[in-house]
């Protein structure tokens, strides 16, 4: 039985209990077809960190799930089905990204990566996931929150007109059916929901943010659903966009009225806790996976003895990954760190300027194109430090254009130039080091590695990766995703690599075109050259809920086929590829004791994981234990994101 304001008989409190519920937050920012929404990234980002702060509502890392550019339905509806099933008090689900209208059914299709306008097949109802929401589990109270609007438009607005009279009342209706629904919308059936600022959030969810972290003044101590909305709604009329935009809200049950989040406009921090020695389920969390599966097997935890022991003499996270690839040390100095007001993050390639002592040159994703020297330290005690970063800039010297989406960066040889590839375009630059002033034209790009309607690349997965052989004939470039017509081998992506001739600091011309197939589900995010024909290639696989896989693999071109004319490489032939063989993992190095690895996320398997963009490799060493072998540098890129790692590796690694 339910009393009318959603709750049970039974007693549950006229809170929302963030212990016994369950958060799924899903965004969609990358696009194939549409037009891209980079604020959508930052909402996810932002909106986590708000409710898992205990000054606000403070849900447990693991009751929230954070999905990020799923590609299929089921990616996008499973994470729900699973939420829903754990929830024992509330469900909520949030949506950001482009929303379309059925134009025959009058339906609201959310979207996925590859949605198409009039494609309904290609995009997800928003039906579906009311029967996720609603048919899964036991939750007393279903919450669903959408921050999307009826079609594309440019990057400043999520949509433009309004594409049909039902649209606001499908969103509204959403949960209509359900008992104890709350449902919460960024706008009405007929205006457009605004994401004016690409670095940061959207309209709705960036005023969502601000009210749950400032609080409204003179409310009560607790402020629910309704209350949060009334105060969401007030702040964007404040905003006065060039469209109006109108959140609107449907309440079942008296939900909205239930007290969710802490007024912190009112309500002073909470305590924080005296330091305490970390409880038994801390302390297993951040075992090695081998001594976590040794507890498992026997069915026992550690002695208390040896618990205070490991976490009085902790292991250091460093030793073999494999047997030809040792981690040395790891470092997080530079993580949210900052020079001369400037952050260091989004930090997507590293080139070497120099192996004694190490220096390299780091190049951040974001705009206005920056790359930042970087100082090392010894690859057996890593001490990374960044100077001021220098502004890449045409060759005027002029203001930066839009065409900056940096992610590749390699020194050609001298160290005096470098070469920068952007996704954006795609297009490979050369700028002169000292002055960071673009030199010449760009370096071509063959037709058909150029996004539609050119070329195949899919948007946003273009080039990612540059290596320069060490006599400097050969540029080789690698594209992050297969080509549309190219496509996967059971879930092995097939890459394409692009092999430039020319000299450093001279032309290039593009040469011979190899293709690769990736590891499972895996993209490839960097290269470097061993000598010609040879590579070692950085591959990344994100997966909501379990976080990243890294791994380094070995290349050789020697044998295999020149692939420029082929227009499709899927059902080709074994032979035609490049061989591959896996040089280590950074799931099995060793992660060492406790508190030796900053954990970003708690469910990854090994806290070293982390999303790893560049690589960058050193001569062989003449002499001490690891003659003959040559140190690799790895750094991960944060995106900006509180909830994401800047952190720097250096390896060993033995190439025959």
């Amino acid at each position: 039985m339910e009393h009318s304001d959603g709750q049970r008989a039974d007693g549950p409190s006229r809170r929302i209990d963030p212990r016994r519920s369950t958060c799924v937050l899903i965004g969609v920012d990358d696009y194939t077809h549409l037009d891209s929404l980079r604020g959508v990234k930052h909402n996810l980002t932002e909106l986590r960190a708000a409710l898992t702060d205990n000054d606000i509502w403070g849900i447990p890392e693991d009751r929230i799930t954070t999905v990020s550019n799923p590609r299929t339905p089921s990616e996008l509806v499973g994470p729900i089905r699973e939420a829903a099933k754990q929830a024992e008090d509330t469900l909520i689900v949030y949506y950001a990204g482009h929303g379309l209208l059925d134009r025959h059914e009058q339906q609201l299709h959310l979207t996925l990566p590859d949605s198409a306008e009039d494609q309904p097949d290609t995009c997800v109802r928003a039906v579906d996931v009311r029967r996720a929401i609603r048919d899964q589990g036991s939750a007393l109270r279903r919450v669903l929150i959408l921050d999307c609007c009826f079609s594309g438009q440019v990057l400043t607005e999520m949509s433009a007109a309004d594409r049909g009279a039902r649209g606001g009342k499908v969103a509204v209706e959403t949960l209509r059916d359900v008992e104890g629904s709350y449902v919460m919308t960024s706008g009405p059936r007929d205006r457009p929901s605004h994401a004016p600022d690409p670095k940061n959030c959207t309209a709705f969810t960036g005023a969502l943010v601000d009210i749950m972290r400032q609080g409204v003044p003179d409310g009560p101590g607790m402020l629910g659903l309704h209350t949060l909305f009334e105060a969401v709604k007030a702040r964007i009329a404040t905003m006065r966009p060039e469209l109006s935009q109108e959140p609107q809200d449907q309440d079942g049950n008296g939900v909205g009225a239930l007290e969710f989040i802490r007024n912190v406009a009112v309500l002073p921090p909470l305590p924080v806790p005296a330091l305490s020695a970390p409880t038994r389920r801390g302390r297993t969390a951040t075992w090695s996976l081998a001594a976590g599966a040794t507890g498992m097997a026997l069915g026992l935890l550690l002695p208390p003895a040896v618990d205070r022991w490991q976490e009085t003499h902790p292991a250091e996270a460093a030793g073999a990954c494999s047997p030809s690839a040792v981690l040395l040390d790891h470092s997080d100095d530079l993580n949210k760190e900052q020079v001369n007001y400037e952050p260091v993050e989004g930090l997507s390639a590293l080139g070497l300027l120099s192996t004694s002592p190490p220096v390299a040159l780091a190049l951040a994703d974001n705009s206005p194109g920056r790359v930042f020297p970087v100082r090392l330290g010894s690859p057996f005690d890593l001490k990374p430090s960044a100077d001021t970063a220098s502004t890449l800039r045409p060759a005027d010297g002029g203001a930066v254009s839009d065409w900056y989406d940096g992610e590749a960066l390699v020194v050609e040889k001298g160290g005096k130039t470098m070469l920068v590839g952007s996704e954006t375009g795609p297009a490979i630059r050369r700028f002169d080091i000292a002055s960071r002033k673009q030199i010449g034209r760009s370096i071509t790009v063959p037709k058909e590695l150029q996004y539609a309607p050119v070329g195949g690349a899919l948007l946003g997965r273009g080039i990612e990766s540059l290596t320069v052989s060490p006599d400097g004939r050969y540029l080789y470039a690698g594209w992050e995703a297969p080509l549309a017509q190219d496509g996967d081998v059971r879930g092995r992506h097939i890459l394409r690599i692009q092999r430039y001739k020319g000299t450093s600091g001279g032309a290039y011309a593009p040469d011979r075109q190899y293709a690769y197939l990736s590891g499972d589900g895996m993209y490839l995010v960097e290269l470097a050259a061993v000598e010609s024909g040879r590579l070692l290639a950085l591959e990344r696989q994100y997966t909501a809920g379990l976080g990243n896989a890294i791994q380094v693999v070995e290349l050789s071109l020697m044998k295999a086929r020149d692939v420029t004319d082929e227009k499709s490489l899927y059902k080709l032939p074994a032979d035609v590829f490049a061989e591959r063989e896996t040089l280590f993992d950074l799931a099995k190095c060793p992660a060492g004791g406790p508190g030796k690895v900053a954990r970003a996320d708690e469910r990854l398997l090994n806290p070293l994981l982390a999303n790893v963009e560049g690589m960058a490799l050193g001569d062989a060493w003449t002499d001490g234990r690891y003659k003959g072998w040559r140190p690799l540098y790895l750094i991960s890129d944060d995106n900006g994101s509180e909830e994401q790692i800047t952190r720097v590796f250096s390896m060993a690694v033995q190439l025959s």
